[in-house]
């Protein structure tokens, strides 16, 4: 993973964002040395989106029947 700092980065944003499109890999920006920014290129994988809400939907039988109190927490 190719690592910039962000001053470097504001001078040569352009550049960067067409090489992390055209390469498809992450950029990280540093500041100071430490990473604080990650540059993804866009995943259009409508399996990769949906495979990240799995499980994360709750079903009722009954819509009207109150939410039992476990399932508060899942819903915050």
């Amino acid at each position: 993973m190719q690592t910039v700092s962000k001053s470097q980065l504001k001078s040569q944003l352009l550049e960067y964002l067409r090489k992390v499109e055209k390469d498809k890999k992450p950029l990280i920006v540093t500041h100071a040395g430490k990473p604080v920014v990650k540059i993804t290129p866009f995943d259009q994988d409508s399996k990769a989106v949906l495979k990240s809400l799995r499980g994360s939907v709750l079903r009722y039988d009954d819509p009207n029947e109150p939410v039992g109190l476990e399932d508060w927490k899942a819903l915050k």
